[in-house]
């Protein structure tokens, strides 16, 4: 086989850039010597710009690449993401009850000589009243006091807390071209109009109008869901999830601040509705509000009408976006010489903020599997089963939201926990998790995009019924989790009064950057 010298990334946008950045920077493509990373984009097709949310992956991703944490904040419109508030998922609005409850992206608190503290908190031995969020961690005490996850003296992509981010596309994929061209990455503009492929039935060269034909050795799929060389040409068949996460279209409104200080949730706010669920994105100078529904239960103009009576009298005079998608994957993502990567691969909801991390974990594993001598054939179905294992156990997890609500107001929520529409998978793990939580042995960790504290603030949020009572007797550190729990809560009071406003510390950074040159 030959040696891969040449990468050619068909689009571009966030996976494209993204995608280009991170080779780049792996393969050091600035020396000539390096495998050179080409990106070819039609100047026709445009990036949807209604907010991104982001998983706390992407800081290890800047950070690699080489982007400045204050840079990034200041270009791409960004602001910090604590989690999510799911707002009426478990009931509807008006019910008796929690109306709301918290994913915090920081893990429950473990020290070394303190039990685990989720069996405790099961068995109401300790923190009566306080959900499992605000029990264990205190980033729900932050984020509720309207704080950041870090403050000005702190490292690029360090804080107090995990965190990640809200940003502007648009600006997002602007700051990642600019930054993929000081790395090497040559761009070129021109518009795709297909693929032709060789004896062998690979990709032999992509047809663009303006520059003729271009030829590689891997080409990269980034066209999103028109899938240009991984389903038009190469036909790698593509698995609708729509079985089981119905929502198939969204609608999304631009809705600027009315004041320059107006305050910044440092967390997505998901609020579900009668035939899906809005999600509330607080950017710099404006909020992406967007409500994703499911067509099977409701049609676009009562979808825009919830849309728009969410959002109230600010959305007056603002236009609309509508959004289609169908949630799904190709099994078959990498055939031959290409692979594909974001909205080309697949697609999983907005829900939890997957997309991105999904690009992030295929840019990576393209890096460091790709064959020196060329031969795909073996890389290609190692990447094909991992990022299918990975696509599956997001599936699992976004579903797990919709199937243990307890709504049944309107038929989206009573079709939502049919047991038809549950993954087999995701079936058996609630049946085990009915009489002990989720453990780390339930996951494969190389595999898993959410880790098992996410699972349980999802499960327990939603107020799953784990009976942890026959196993009682196994739990006699009761004194010990509850001055741990009282700890916690004493600690999230210094934290509230320690750390910066949310609007404050994006503002300064913005204007200033982070304070290198001061004690922490």
């Amino acid at each position: 086989m030959a040696d891969i010298k040449r990468i050619l990334i068909v689009g571009g946008g966030t996976a494209g850039w993204l995608t280009a950045n991170y080779l780049a920077r792996s393969f050091n493509s600035a020396d000539p010597r390096a495998i050179q990373i080409e990106l070819v984009e039609s100047p026709d097709i445009g990036i949807l710009g209604v907010g991104e949310g982001t998983f706390p992956s992407i800081r290890g991703t800047l950070s690699t690449i080489g982007i400045d944490e204050a840079r990034f904040l200041r270009e791409a419109n960004a602001t910090f993401k604590q989690g999510i508030r799911f707002v009426d998922w478990v009931r509807p609005a008006g019910s008796r009850g929690a109306d709301h409850y918290f994913h915090p992206f920081s893990l429950p608190s473990q020290r070394t000589d303190t039990p685990e503290l989720l069996p405790y908190w099961l068995l109401g031995d300790c923190a009566p009243g306080l959900s499992f969020a605000q029990a264990v961690t205190l980033q729900k005490s932050v984020v509720d006091a309207s704080r950041a996850p870090k403050r000005a003296t702190d490292a690029d992509y360090q804080g107090r807390l995990n965190y990640a981010y809200h940003f502007d596309a648009v600006r997002f994929a602007a700051l990642l071209a600019a930054h993929g061209r000081s790395l090497g990455v040559h761009h070129r503009i021109a518009t795709v109009d297909g693929a032709e492929r060789d004896e062998s039935g690979a990709i032999a060269r992509v047809i663009t109008r303006e520059a003729g034909a271009l030829t590689a050795d891997l080409y990269i799929d980034c066209t999103g869901f028109r899938a240009e060389l991984i389903g038009k040409t190469l036909g790698s068949p593509f698995r609708s999830a729509k079985g089981t996460l119905f929502v198939d279209r969204a609608v999304a409104i631009q809705v600027p601040y009315q004041r320059a200080d107006t305050p910044i949730p440092s967390c997505t706010i998901s609020t579900a509705h009668e035939a899906g669920w809005t999600w509330d994105i607080g950017l710099q100078a404006r909020r992406g509000v967007g409500y994703v529904y499911s067509t099977r239960h409701t049609d676009d103009t009562a979808a825009e009408t919830i849309l728009r009576d969410y959002i109230g009298p600010p959305a007056e005079g603002l236009s609309a976006r509508l959004l289609k998608f169908e949630t799904g994957f190709r099994p078959v993502q990498w055939r031959g010489n290409c692979v594909s990567v974001g909205l080309s691969a697949g697609f999983v909801e907005p829900l939890e903020s997957s997309g991105i991390g999904l690009i992030e974990i295929a840019a990576y594993l393209i890096a460091h599997l790709l064959p020196a001598d060329g031969d795909m054939t073996r890389v290609a179905r190692h990447f094909n089963e991992s990022m299918t294992s990975r696509y599956e156990r997001v599936i699992d997890f976004i579903k797990m939201h919709y199937c243990l609500s307890q709504r049944r107001d309107s038929q989206f929520w009573v079709d939502n926990v049919d047991p038809a529409s549950v993954p087999e998978s995701l079936r058996d793990r609630l049946a085990m998790w009915r009489s002990r939580p989720p453990h780390r042995l339930d996951f494969v960790t190389d595999v898993e995009m959410f880790m098992p504290a996410s699972w349980q603030f999802i499960l327990y949020g939603m107020e799953y019924p784990t009976n942890l009572e026959p196993w009682r007797a196994a739990y006699a550190r009761g004194d010990a989790a509850r001055r741990e729990l009282d700890m916690i809560r004493t600690v999230a009071q210094h934290a509230t009064a320690d750390l910066p406003d949310h609007r404050a510390l994006v503002d300064q950074v913005c204007a200033s950057g982070f304070v290198r040159d001061a004690k922490p």
